[in-house]
């Protein structure tokens, strides 16, 4: 006896758009990578991407709780001495308002290529127009 799971052409993927104004960032993550990991679906499969494709719209008007404004640092390394890159959170959200939302999801999904090409179905955007209503995304409503 063996175990059944989905194939390539039994996955059906579906378009979200998500309003991420006023959300707390840790919480919609959570939500938006449990979409494209396909977490929500009865067919999810560890070894597949099943997941979603997910638009997230507002990316610039995301809450972070606390201090975390001014406490929380983003740091990368280019692998030489004194290479030590850091940027504050505020700072982040201001030159570059989408990667801090795409930088707390993809955080948040496996560290493969399968990782890679889920993470490739996420389009964040800063503002609330978005070039995807060919798609007909629905709107996903994400709990405070």
């Amino acid at each position: 006896m063996s175990t059944p799971f989905p194939s390539e052409k039994d996955i059906e993927r579906r378009w979200f758009v998500v309003d991420a104004e006023g959300k707390v960032l840790g919480r919609i993550a959570t939500e938006i990578a449990r979409i494209l990991r396909g977490k929500h679906k009865p067919i999810f499969t560890p070894f597949l991407d099943c997941g979603d494709h997910v638009v997230v719209v507002n990316a610039e008007k995301i809450v972070l709780t606390g201090e975390k404004w001014n406490d929380k640092w983003y740091r990368r390394h280019s692998g030489y001495p004194g290479g030590l890159k850091e940027i504050r959170a505020r700072r982040l959200l201001r030159e570059h308002p989408t990667r801090l939302l795409e930088r707390a999801v993809r955080g948040m999904l496996p560290k493969t290529s399968l990782g890679r090409q889920m993470g490739s179905k996420l389009r964040i955007y800063a503002g609330p127009e978005h070039p995807h209503e060919a798609q007909q995304p629905e709107p996903l409503s994400l709990a405070d």
